[in-house]
């Protein structure tokens, strides 16, 4: 132990360093005119509408849905703003349609933050936009390298945005005043988010990729999973095909009573408990419960199903038992292609490297550039022609069959086509 009086002395004029200074937190965003009162009425829809309708310019929306809680997409809260008409907070659950306020907002643009989220559970209440803005999106070809509401807020508008309730159950009734209070900020920074946007694209010379960007969501549809099951964590650790075929009839008989309930499935059992029990495959109730890692809410309650189940695979014959790999009509993957075709190898690294730059040279994300399973079908399956400007053609209308905008095709092709033929003289 040393003692005090042995350390090294001070000097006398020694003083504390000072305090490191914090860099100043920007202003917390607060409610402009106060929070509304949620309209759950027709009547109140129909004040609502009026008000919108009367207004100008584009309108910001944003939908709350009660995902990690239920099992559909359904919207439980409608935000909306517009200059002139304020702030709106709309609960369609109650409403008898929702015609009137896709009535009201006819014509005009929508300004909406990850509009792929939203989209689906607008259109499924009937509301669609004819046009729209969405900020994330605008946030990626503008080469913002974090494309959050809360961010883009901070770093665009100098504010910031409480983002404490992102995952809560919008089921909920009534909802706390809290809830709705972050819900109403959400809009309530859309339209001044959106100037600035539409400012800088303009000054990038990327208005008319927005603007083809936009357009192309006007008809997104959520992707249709097949074998979905798959998705499943941990499946991969299964061994032999009936395990696979115990997992698939598990998370099929799941997802048949999460429907039914209107629940998320993996609080019904989750999925850690369906790969436990497709490896042991237990033959009743009391071995299926006893099964080490079997668990969840619905565990028990529903272990009448479970067991038949994991029956019905027992009787499955081999051809009725899922594969390994999962069946696809796209190209296999880049991983197997110097095995497999060589040639198609070279091309698809040197297209992969020169998506890389352009995407660098342009200040905008790879995938943004072109999507990637663009980019591996072209590789694999490209046109037949080796003439420079055939090819080039041809390339163009191979990428705008796969979905591909026109800014993306004219962008890029140059690059393919080089890809192409430097690969393929190698």
């Amino acid at each position: 132990m040393v003692d005090s009086t042995d350390t090294e002395p001070q000097p006398e004029d020694a003083a504390e360093a000072p305090p490191v200074e914090e860099a100043p937190q920007a202003p917390l965003l607060e409610l402009r005119d106060g929070l509304p009162a949620v309209v759950d009425t027709d009547e109140g829809l129909a004040e609502a509408c009026a008000a919108l309708a009367a207004a100008t310019g584009p309108v910001a929306i944003d939908a709350e849905r009660a995902s990690g809680y239920r099992y559909s997409n359904r919207a439980y809260l409608i935000q909306l703003r517009r200059e002139g008409a304020g702030t709106w907070l709309i609960d369609p659950i109650p409403m008898s349609s929702m015609a009137p306020l896709q009535e009201a907002l006819e014509g005009s643009e929508w300004i909406l933050h990850a509009a792929t989220q939203d989209l689906p559970c607008l259109r499924e209440i009937g509301l669609t936009p004819t046009s729209l803005f969405d900020t994330e999106l605008a946030g990626r070809l503008l080469g913002y390298p974090r494309v959050g509401l809360a961010t883009l807020v901070e770093t665009v508008l100098g504010q910031r945005m409480r983002k404490e309730h992102s995952a809560a159950d919008w089921s909920t009734r009534p909802l706390p005043e809290s809830w709705l209070d972050y819900a109403a900020l959400d809009v309530e920074v859309l339209l001044e988010l959106r100037e600035h946007m539409v400012t800088e694209l303009e000054r990038a010379g990327k208005a008319e990729w927005a603007r083809q960007e936009f357009d192309h969501l006007l008809d997104f549809e959520p992707a249709v999973r097949h074998e979905a099951w798959r998705r499943t964590s941990g499946v991969h650790r299964l061994r032999g095909r009936r395990a696979l075929g115990a997992a698939r009839a598990l998370w099929e008989a799941r997802d048949a009573i999460a429907a039914e309930r209107d629940v998320t499935p993996g609080r019904i059992l989750p999925d850690s408990a369906i790969v436990v029990a497709a490896t042991a495959m237990p033959t009743d109730r009391r071995a299926l419960l006893s099964t080490q890692g079997f668990h969840g809410r619905g565990a028990s309650r529903y272990a009448a199903s479970w067991v038949e189940a994991l029956q019905r695979v027992r009787e499955m014959s081999e051809d009725e038992l899922p594969t390994r790999a999962p069946r696809g009509d796209g190209p296999p993957h880049p991983r197997t292609w110097a095995e497999r075709d060589p040639v198609a190898d070279r091309r698809f690294k040197a297209a992969r490297e020169a998506m890389l730059n352009l995407a660098e040279a342009h200040h905008l994300p790879v995938e943004n550039l072109l999507t990637p399973d663009y980019l591996r079908r072209l590789m694999w399956a490209p046109p037949a022609t080796r003439e420079p400007a055939a090819l080039a053609e041809a390339v163009r209308g191979q990428l705008a069959a796969y979905g591909a905008r026109p800014w993306q095709a004219e962008a890029v092709t140059g690059a393919l086509v080089g890809a192409i033929l430097g690969a393929e003289q190698e």
